[in-house]
């Protein structure tokens, strides 16, 4: 089942530990997105969330999402205390959330967004405002990652 961005967000969110300093702007929240869609597309061929990526100035964004926690600015998101993860994502889809957090979630808003520059499918859109990202190409760039 496709979801929706936020709802994927909000999950990501949930896996930070802001106690200990591990907290998400929405710049490094826009890269955690973009990457558990990446290796999903790659994995099964298929979406995790519906919305469009696209490309934007500091790399990859779902416009609706960053939206969403506009107010931030780029400063810590708070997590939704109140979200419960929903029935229709399954195991499988949360362990490939978790470990994308895992690898990716390490690294600075600005270490991903370099990392993000650096691949084919931002490099590749010829005009970065707002530009869609495709899903193809993401699936196909992330299988050569897998």
């Amino acid at each position: 089942m496709v979801h929706s961005a936020s709802d994927i967000a909000k999950i990501i969110l949930m896996m930070s530990n802001p106690e200990v300093g591990d907290i998400i702007s929405n710049l490094k929240l826009q890269k955690l997105l973009y990457y558990a869609q990446g290796f999903h597309l790659a994995i099964h061929d298929a979406p995790l969330f519906e919305e469009d990526v696209e490309a934007w100035m500091y790399g990859p964004v779902v416009p609706g999402v960053y939206r969403e926690y506009k107010s931030f600015g780029s400063g810590a998101i708070e997590k939704d205390e109140n979200f419960e993860v929903p029935e229709s994502v399954t195991e499988g889809e949360l362990s490939l959330i978790q470990e994308v957090y895992e690898v990716y979630g390490q690294f600075s808003a600005l270490k991903l967004m370099e990392l993000t520059h650096e691949e084919d499918p931002w490099r590749n859109i010829p005009a970065k405002a707002g530009s869609v990202i495709s899903k193809e190409s993401m699936g196909k760039f992330f299988k050569t990652r897998i």
